[in-house]
């Protein structure tokens, strides 16, 4: 066996045993300390063994690199205002709440410098740049998600959006295995050369990142082009087949220490002895009729328990959702009326949810005009900021179905809605 083809195996073991080290990652959500090793034990190789990556072993870890920097872009850049809320939430760890204001900005700069890094290194743009441009930004990545493995400020951190849901360990691991491939691009890339010109180079950097800022543009001023989310149309907010709700006690006893664990009413509350040994310690509720990712509950202004009564309703009826009422487009909120006047004429049910106190809601009504009537309710902010990307938003429900969901943006207008879904009332 010549040194060159010992050279080539030994290269090509090392990008395919990272490429298994990534696959692996799936199952290993908390901390390993072995496959910690592992993953940099596989970078100090590359390190140590620079010289023998070939133009072709550069070439596939670019690509690798650019298919994941333009996924991770694309999730995230269908959904700027979803990344905004996820960058809000770092910023308030940090304690830097000043910059509140510029989230959606850093959204999209966020995902366009994704976005852009991915289709440079795809095409092979810049090849000399480019590398040192994505290894600073897969360093500031590591040591985030680095604090975030250790400390859990963040639970989840956004990195592939609502697309692909992955513990605080697992995205410090995968980014540990994308570092693999950007130090085979980085150290090798005196190796690679462009097949286009300096100045076509920068006017295709320029006209990437036009376009996926005005992609990312359009996702924000309408829904996302993709939905990730629990939310999306056809989804149901209730189960099929409703299951009765379990409760569980838990009672300790107060000689031994002994805790038991009851599903009520099937204890001894009827034994005195019993009750005279054993004290209440926890309860726990089993409500299997929640819907996987849906955490929506509808109060009112009395603190009742409208859900079941919203979400069972069998016939067609309007959800408005607008998290917070004085941040929310007040021309909508006048088209959003007219439409409440409209169902009401048909006898067809429509509120707003909000996560707006009483006494500001009740201004709101009076300096927008809005009908007296118009059902408002409460419901958490983050749970409406996950329903929908819009301040405020429509959805359509049927039958504990989503029908369909609008942007401020993009209301429909009461004639193709009577035509559409009403058309027999």
């Amino acid at each position: 066996m010549t040194q060159g083809t010992l050279r080539a195996i030994t290269g090509w073991t090392i990008v395919i045993v990272t490429l298994f080290s990534a696959f692996l990652i799936y199952f290993f959500e908390g901390f390993n300390l072995l496959f910690l090793i592992l993953l940099l034990f596989e970078m100090i190789l590359v390190v140590r063994y620079r010289r023998i990556f070939s133009l072709g072993m550069i070439r596939t870890s670019q690509v690798l690199i650019g298919l994941l920097f333009l996924f991770s872009g694309f999730v995230k850049a269908v959904d700027p205002l979803g990344t905004a809320y996820q960058i809000e939430d770092y910023l308030d760890v940090y304690r830097i709440n000043y910059g509140f204001g510029l989230s959606i900005f850093l959204s999209f700069t966020l995902n366009a410098t994704e976005l852009l890094l991915g289709g440079l290194m795809l095409l092979n743009i810049k090849h000399k740049i480019t590398p040192w441009l994505v290894a600073f930004m897969m360093g500031v990545f590591t040591l985030t998600t680095l604090y975030d493995a250790i400390y859990n400020p963040v639970p989840d951190c956004g990195c592939f959006g609502d697309a692909v849901i992955m513990t605080n360990w697992q995205t410090f691991y995968k980014n540990l295995a994308i570092n693999v491939f950007v130090l085979i691009v980085l150290l090798g890339r005196f190796k690679v050369f462009s097949v286009f010109r300096s100045a076509t180079e920068w006017r295709l950097a320029a006209t990437l990142a036009i376009l996926f800022t005005g992609f990312q543009y359009m996702n924000y001023i309408n829904l996302p082009m993709l939905d990730f989310r629990p939310y999306k149309i056809g989804n149901r907010l209730t189960p099929e087949n409703p299951q009765p709700v379990k409760n569980y006690l838990t009672y300790r006893n107060k000689i031994t220490g002994e805790t038991k664990e009851y599903l009520s009413p099937d204890y001894p509350f009827d034994d005195p002895e019993w009750l005279e040994n054993w004290e209440f310690v926890s309860q726990r509720i089993d409500d299997p009729n929640k819907v996987n990712g849906m955490n929506l509950s509808v109060i009112d202004f009395y603190g009742e328990d409208l859900t079941k009564y919203i979400m069972q309703n069998p016939d067609y009826h309007f959800i408005a959702v607008a998290w917070n009422l004085d941040k929310s487009d007040k021309d909508a909120f006048q088209l959003i009326n007219q439409l409440y006047l409209s169902a009401e004429q048909k006898g067809i049910q429509f509120i707003v949810l909000t996560a707006t106190l009483e006494e500001q809601i009740q201004e709101f009504i009076v300096s927008q005009a809005l009908s007296p009537d118009m059902q408002f309710h409460y419901s958490d902010d983050i749970e409406l900021k996950t329903m929908i990307r819009a301040n405020p938003g429509l959805f359509l429900i049927h039958d504990g179905v989503i029908v369909k969901k609008w942007h401020h943006n993009d209301l429909p207008e009461w004639g193709v809605l009577e035509q559409e879904y009403f058309a027999e009332r």
